[in-house]
Order: C-alpha cells, then structure tokens, then sequence
C-alpha cells in the first residue's frame, strides 16, 4: 500500500458530489499520500472541463481538524454532541450485539445522498446488506426525484434525449424548474443552441442562476405548475396544434383528455398561476409551432408540494400532443433520476431472494417510514451518509420518534445535526479519493480511482458490511475476491468491441472513460412507451386503481392561516445537508453563512424587513431562524430558501403524497415522498 501511494501522480477521477444528471470530471495530483492539487478535467467529455464551487471545495475534506477519524460512541443522555473514542471491535460489538437482540425487521437502513453512498457500490452493496439480513431498506429517491419520475410514469414517457442532442437540434428550450445549481453542465449547451438560433424559455418560481440563459422568464406560484400545463394543452387543442397522427396511432385516452381540457383556459389557468392569459398562450403556441422543442424538467424541487405528481403527469403529455417524442430536439431533456436508451450496470442483486416477508416491509414511502419509526417499530437504524432530521419532512415528528430507537448508528464524514442528536455510534467514512469507484452520467461510465489510503481509522462502506455480514453470519453477501472484483460485476453489462465484459483494467486504458453501450441520443424512436399498452396514457388505469385522477390534473392546495408561501430548492454553494450543512469545507461555510430567507419587497416592507435583517419563520408546526434576503426575483407571497439546513423542515407538511400501495406502481420510481408543503409568517427577531 505504502509503495503503491508513493511519489507524485496525476490522476484522472470525478467529483464525489451527487448532482445527477450533472457529473464532472477532475484531475487531481496527489504525493507521499497527500492530495497536491484539484482542478476541472478538461478531457472529460461531459463537463469539459468545469468544475463548481462545490467540487472545488471537496479538497477540503482531507485534513480537515472538523473531520472524523476514528470511531466515536455516545457519552450520556441524547440530544448534546457528548461522545468518547471507541475501537471497531468495540462498536461492531454494539452493532450486533443490538441486532441480533431484536428481529431483523427492527432493523433499518436509510442511505441518504451523502459521500460514501452516492455511486452504485455503496448504493447496490446496501441494498444487498439489507435484502440478505431481512432488514428494512429504503430508497433515497423518496427526498429527491422519485416523485417526478413517478408522474412521468403514470404517461409512460420517463426515457430521455441527451443535452447533445438538445444542444444541436432542439428549436425551442423550455426549462421547467430546471437550474443549473443541479445540473451545471446545461449552460455550455444551452450557449451552443442560442449560437445555433434556439430560443430558451424558463418556467419557475423565482429567477436563478439559469434566468441569465433564458430568453423569456416566466414566474409562476409554487404548485401551479400542472395548471399552466393544462392551460397549453387546450390552447394546443382549440387552435389545432396537435399531432392527429401520432395521437391516433400511439396514445391512449385523447378523447376523455380533451374534453377534461376544455374548461383549463388561459384565463383559469391565471387566475392560478399568475401568469397572464396571452403569456400562457404565446407560450403553447411557440412550444406547438417552434418545433423541434424539448422541455428540460427539474428533478426534485417542483415535485414537493401535496399534490406533487400531478406536476410531471400533465406536463408529458404535451410532448404527447405535438408529436415530440421519438425525434431529434424533442421530447424531455435530461433529469435527475432519468436517463437515455442505453445499457447501465449489471444486476448484482439478480441472485439475492430477499429474507424478509413482504408483509413486514415498511414501503420506500415518507410518511410510513415516519410513523413506523413514531411508533416503535425499529430498535436499530442505520444512517448512511444523511442528515436525516434536514431531508423529511416534518422533523418535528421524525426527532421524536427517533429517540424511541435503542441503537442510531451513523456513518459519515462529519458530525452533523442528526448524529449530534441522535446517534449512539459514529463511524467514520472514507472519502472518495480513498476509495475505488464509478460514476454515472447519462452517457458514459467514469472510473475513480482509489487514490489515497484511508486517514486515521477511517474503513470503507464495503469493509464495514463485509465485516458485519460475517460476524452477523448473513451469506453470499460478498461473492467477490475484493472491492476491484465487485466493481468488475458491474460493469459486466457493457461490452468491449471484442464482446468481452468491460473490466476496471480495460476502462484504465480508456482513460477511466466510457460510452455507454447501445446509447441513443434521442428516446423512444420505436415508439414503444413505458405504460402496461406501451402507449402514452392519457388515461390511467394505474392511477384510477391507485385512488389518483386516471386524467392529468390539478388540485387546489389546502390553504392554512399563514400569508407566505414558503419553498425550497438549491443553489451553485451547497447541495442538500452534505458536509455538516456546508460547514465543514471552509469555502462553502464562507458562502453560506446561515440560513438566509428569500422575501420580496412589497412583503418585506410589510414587516418592517430589510436585507440582513434577523427573522424568524413560523406556523403551527414550529419556528427557525434566519436572515433576510429582500429580492424582487421571487413572487409576492412566496418565499424561498436553499434546502439542506437542519431547521427548514420543522415547518413542513408531512403529509403523504400519494397512499403507501399508490406509491408502488411505478416501476423505478417510488410515490413515497412525503410533502415539504408549509405557509408561514415572517417575523422580525427579537433582540
């Protein structure tokens, strides 16, 4: 090991940030098992190059004083950061000790998006723990995308064209809540289409960083978004701007969908918005006549209201009526959670049968998650990489269901409010340098190259379960001959020119590079789609039988006594909870100071608010505090604010969006995201 991380090297990697569909490239210097130097790949051939503040700030993991090194267990009661050094073989002890005290389905395991967890090592390797040892396991998807992808299903249109493809032949761009902060490496292609004459039209709440791209920008109220759909639907209808081709010979349910459409008029559709009515049609007639034209989604934020699905639901079938699937600048660009025609990663959980009954399963659903853990169901609960109290909904509930459960053993780079809370063991992660990895975009596979070795006594996620699964005596978990092995299986699905499996020494010989095998840059060219008819469904029977509109919809929200509509989303600084809310790496600690609330003027002036000014946030559920941000780029009774700080969610819903046996019926995309909806008054803090 010593021999193999001595002298100066220059290697070829890839940012350990998950912002998918977004993954760039690095080349990093390393020496005498120090990393020397971070900068963008040039070569890569997605990111070309760009790397962003927070794969900047990644070279600040290593070193850190704030970072954990060793394992660590709770001194005294919960709730305060009070904890003592302890050996492995000390907390392997308390880990099976407390599992094998219960039943296997006491235990979880909730695997957030953090560093560690994110590719598909850990994520299959979970998944395997789990399925084999009868514990409960739960999708991460549930905080993110899932709830997009689940609306998309429900129409069948979930496949997607490429930004290359988006970049030379879409005519008309539209960016649905789409930003740059997820998915950066948009803007360079959305350059290369208004070079090329495309004109790109975003739809969101506020105005981001991507409003600078935009040729015109449309704002509307957060969880309107179906509505403004349904009002370009029959727009497109009434003036015969639709497909009548491929309408007939690839659709289901037009009829009952056109006659639900016709009372969806600009005028409704403004009235819910805020969106002119001539806005709303200019913006059907452009998107039905400026052909080829592409609706680039956002992948999580748009999704996370009460009706959150309904969003995703009416918005494909537009692409539906204008003949836009199957064809070069059309379609759906890419998303979080999406990805072209093409060959991914073998299957390496083909061969496990899973040891829990289904009917002790707790779904991959918010809300049951919650309440199982509310009422007693789990006595041990692994957190892989998550701040778990900053991504559901409700905290308030979550936290204090949470200290009904015996052991909360946390793996991670970092402290962070829940392990602080929380957690009775702290393990502590290796970072992505000190680990053999793969990255995936929506056309290429990229190898990560195990750079360093481990600081302090920090072991890798698959050392821990190897060491666990045997002590807990749960077989066939690691079939393999070590970590290089595994990560062989899943690449085993892609195929060299000569028909062999592609292996981790022939992707060395790429450069660490490869094209995915059968990838078409342009989705569903047969034509073929993703409902049970293999037509896109205007009509459901999946969402009549799941209790859901079988037609697209929209739902009046639930008001609350509260004036301020409050969302969140992201930015360029941060990304979710990761590295102890930003505060870990100094650069980004510098860019986000504190919680910092969106507020616009004449709402601000209101409440006596200037920028800067200490608020505090509130309704019924609970209270957190930040500062001011007063900006005419968000709406009059809205207001915003980055995701990821651990007090956000102690004023949101809950609630589930679709029931527990709804959100099953989506192949890929489970419906079990809980709603982050919350109206709230904004105070001025006392001194």
């Amino acid at each position: 090991m010593e021999e193999h991380m001595a002298g100066k090297r220059q290697i070829t990697t890839m940012c350990p940030m998950n912002c998918l569909p977004t993954q760039c490239g690095m080349t990093i210097e390393v020496e005498e098992n120090r990393l020397l130097s971070l900068k963008g790949d040039q070569h890569n051939p997605d990111s070309q190059g760009f790397l962003c503040m927070r794969g900047w700030a990644t070279q600040e993991i290593f070193e850190n004083p704030k970072r954990l090194l060793r394992p660590l267990r709770r001194v005294g009661q919960r709730g305060k950061e009070s904890f003592e050094p302890c050996s492995w073989d000390e907390a392997y002890a308390m880990i099976v000790d407390a599992i094998q005290q219960t039943r296997p389905e006491r235990v979880g395991l909730w695997r957030g998006h953090g560093i560690g967890t994110t590719g598909p090592i850990g994520h299959r390797l979970v998944s395997r723990f789990g399925l084999l040892g009868g514990f409960q396991q739960w999708s991460s998807a549930i905080v993110c995308w899932a709830m997009g992808g689940y609306g998309l299903g429900l129409t069948g249109v979930v496949k997607t064209n490429t930004k290359e493809d988006m970049a030379a032949n879409s005519r008309t761009i539209v960016l649905w809540g789409a930003t740059l902060a997820s998915q950066p490496d948009l803007a360079p292609r959305l350059v290369e289409a208004r070079k090329r004459g495309a004109s790109v039209i975003q739809i969101d709440t506020r105005r981001t960083e991507a409003s600078r791209h935009a040729d015109d920008v449309l704002l509307l109220r957060p969880g309107s978004d179906a509505a403004l759909a349904l009002a370009m639907a029959q727009v497109i209808l009434e003036e015969g701007l639709y497909d009548r081709a491929f309408i007939e010979h690839h659709t289901l349910g037009f009829m009952p969908f056109a006659a639900s459409v016709q009372t969806c008029t600009p005028q409704w559709a403004s009235a819910i918005t805020g969106i002119e009515p001539e806005r709303i049609r200019d913006l059907a007639r452009c998107y039905a006549t400026q052909t080829p034209a592409v609706i680039v989604l956002g992948g999580s934020s748009m999704f996370k209201h009460q009706y959150g699905w309904e969003p995703s639901r009416a918005i494909s079938c537009l692409p539906a009526l204008t003949g836009q699937l199957g064809i070069a600048g059309g379609g759906l660009g890419q998303r979080h959670g999406a990805s072209p025609e093409s060959t991914g990663y073998a299957d390496v959980l083909a061969d496990v049968t899973p040891k829990m009954p289904a009917k002790a399963a707790i779904p991959s659903h918010m809300a049951s998650i919650t309440e199982a853990i509310t009422s007693g169901q789990l006595d041990v609960l692994f957190l892989f990489g998550t701040n778990m109290l900053s991504s559901f909904a409700d905290t308030n509930e979550l936290a204090c269901g949470l200290e009904r459960i015996r052991l909360i053993v946390s793996y991670d780079l970092f402290l962070n409010a829940t392990s602080r809370r929380c957690a009775d063991l702290v393990l502590p992660a290796t970072a992505w340098l000190e680990d053999i990895g793969l990255k995936e975009t929506a056309t290429h596979i990229y190898l990560m190259e195990r750079a360093l070795a481990p600081a302090g006594e920090c072991r890798s996620l698959t050392t821990i379960l190897r060491e666990l699964a045997q002590q807990l005596a749960v077989e066939g978990f690691f079939p393999w001959w070590n970590e290089e092995d595994f990560v062989n299986a899943l690449l085993a699905a892609q195929k060299t020119a000569d028909g062999e499996p592609l292996t981790v020494a022939e992707l060395r010989r790429c450069g660490g590079y490869w094209q995915k095998n059968g990838l078409s840059h342009i989705a569903y060219q047969d034509h073929l789609f993703d409902t049970p008819s293999q037509k896109i469904e205007f009509w459901s029977e999946r969402a009549l039988r799941s209790g859901l509109s079988p037609l697209p919809s929209y739902t009046v929200p639930a008001s609350e006594k509260y004036p301020l509509r409050f969302c969140q989303g992201r930015t360029l600084t941060a990304f979710h909870a990761f590295f102890d809310e930003g505060q870990a790496l100094p650069t980004l600690a510098l860019a986000n100071r504190e919680p910092q609330l969106w507020i616009h003027p004449q709402d601000a002036h209101k409440r006596h608010i200037a920028s800067g000014t200490s608020i505090v946030i509130a309704n019924q559920r609970g209270q957190f505090e930040a500062k001011a941000h007063v900006t005419d780029a968000i709406l009059a009774g809205v207001v915003w604010m980055r995701d990821g700080w651990s007090g956000v969610n102690r004023v949101t819903s809950g609630a589930p969006i679709v029931s527990a046996t709804a959100s099953t019926v989506i192949p890929g995309a489970p419906g079990g995201q809980a709603a982050y909806d919350a109206w709230v008054e904004v105070y001025v803090k006392e001194a």
